[in-house]
C-alpha cells in the first residue's frame, strides 16, 4: 500500500519524464513537489517505489523512469484526464466541416485529424456493419459482356465492381434476377441477405433463370465488399518518431499488422464495448510486436446505426493525461458528425 506522498512521487516522476523524456532525480522532485519535503525523505519514497517494481533506475543517473508497472498503476489509480483545449476542438470540428458522401470519408478523415493533433498512429473503425441495409441493386451493361455492379446501403455507400457476364448468362435472366433480389432482399441488413444468398434465393433464382450461377457471384463478390468492416489508418509514418533505427524489424511487422484487412486488427483493438478511453501497454496487447508501446482506444455510438471505435498507437511515454482527455473529446465530436451524415437517411 502506497502513501500519500509516494502516490504523489509516483505521479510526479510519471509527469516529468513524459514531458522531459529524462530520468527524474530527488533535487528535481524536491521543487516540483506540491509539498514541502527533503531530498532524502524523497530518495526513501523512490526506493520504496523501486521496490515495488512501479519505477526503475537508469544507469547513466539517479535519476527514475516508470516501469510498465508504474505506468499501469497509475493510469489505474491516479490519472486525471485532461480537458481538450479550445485549439484542440477548434481543430476537430474543422476538419469534420467538410462536405462527406460517404460514411467511409468521414471515418477516413477522423484518422487524419486524429493523428495530426497527436503526432502518434490513429486508427479508426466505422459503425458495425451489422446494422446497414440493403437498398438497392442494378447491373449496368458497359458492352462486350462486361457489366457495372452497383449496391447501394442504407448508409450512404454505394459499392461499385467490374465483371464480365459468363456466356450462358441472357440480358433477359439478369433484369429478372435483380427484380428478384431487389423484392426479396431490399431492406434487410447486409449480414441477413449474406445469409439467404447461402439459403432460399439461389433456389428462387433458378426458378426463373436457366443458370443463376454467375449472377449469384456477381451479387456476392459486390455484396461481400459492401459488409467488408473497414479501418482507416493515419499517421503511419509517426511510428518511425518513437522506433529508433534498431528497432527496424518491429516498425516492419507494425506496418504489417496495420495494413492487413484480414482481421488482425480486430485483435488488436479488442471488443468494442459501451465503456469509455482504455489504454492497454506492453505485454497486455497481442500480438508481440507491441510490447514496448500502448494503445488508447475509444468507443462511440451513432444511436441505431451502430459502433465504432478509435484507437492510437504510441509510446509507452504518452502523456496519458491529455490524451485520454483529447480521445474522450473526440469520439463525442466524431459521433455527433456521423449522426448528422445518418439524418439524411433516416427522414
Amino acid at each position: 500500500m502506497l502513501t500519500k506522498r509516494q502516490l504523489l512521487v509516483l505521479k510526479e516522476i510519471i509527469r516529468l519524464f513524459t514531458e522531459t523524456g529524462q530520468p527524474v532525480g530527488s533535487k528535481t522532485l524536491m521543487t516540483e513537489l506540491p509539498i514541502h519535503v527533503s531530498s532524502a525523505t524523497i530518495r526513501n519514497d523512490m526506493a520504496a517505489l523501486e521496490e515495488q517494481g512501479l519505477i526503475n533506475k537508469t544507469h547513466s543517473s539517479s535519476g527514475r523512469v516508470p516501469s510498465t508497472k508504474g505506468y499501469r498503476y497509475y493510469l489505474d489509480n491516479l490519472v486525471e484526464p485532461a480537458e481538450a483545449t479550445p485549439r484542440e476542438l477548434a481543430a476537430i470540428q474543422q476538419g469534420f466541416g467538410g462536405h462527406f458522401y460517404k460514411i467511409d470519408e468521414i471515418v477516413a478523415q477522423s484518422a487524419r485529424i486524429l493523428s495530426n493533433l497527436t503526432s502518434y498512429t490513429a486508427i479508426s473503425l466505422g459503425p458495425e456493419v451489422s446494422t446497414i441495409k440493403l437498398n438497392g441493386f442494378r447491373l449496368v451493361p458497359l458492352g462486350n459482356r462486361q457489366v457495372m455492379a452497383i449496391l447501394v446501403t442504407s448508409n450512404g455507400n454505394v459499392e461499385n465492381q467490374l465483371f464480365t457476364l459468363p456466356p450462358n448468362v441472357a440480358s433477359e435472366d439478369i433484369e429478372k434476377a435483380i427484380r428478384i433480389i431487389n423484392d426479396q432482399l431490399v431492406g434487410m441488413p447486409l449480414n441477413q441477405v449474406a445469409n439467404r444468398l447461402a439459403t432460399d434465393v439461389p433456389a428462387l433464382l433458378f426458378k426463373y433463370l436457366s443458370s443463376a450461377d454467375g449472377f449469384l457471384d456477381i451479387f456476392g463478390n459486390v455484396l461481400r465488399q459492401a459488409a467488408a468492416e473497414r479501418f482507416y489508418v493515419g499517421g503511419r509514418l509517426n511510428l518511425m518518431d518513437f522506433l529508433g533505427d534498431a528497432d527496424v524489424p518491429q516498425l516492419k511487422q507494425l506496418y504489417s499488422l496495420i495494413d492487413d484487412e484480414n482481421g488482425d486488427i480486430n485483435k488488436l483493438l479488442g471488443p468494442n464495448d459501451e465503456g469509455g478511453v482504455h489504454v492497454r501497454l506492453g505485454s497486455e496487447l497481442t500480438p508481440d510486436v507491441l510490447s514496448n508501446l500502448s494503445l488508447i482506444t475509444a468507443s462511440y455510438s451513432v444511436g441505431d446505426h451502430g459502433r465504432g471505435m478509435i484507437a492510437l498507437i504510441g509510446p509507452t511515454q504518452m502523456p496519458y493525461s491529455k490524451m485520454i482527455g483529447l480521445l474522450d473529446t473526440f469520439r463525442s465530436e466524431l459521433a455527433k458528425r456521423l449522426t448528422s451524415y445518418y439524418s439524411h437517411f433516416d427522414q
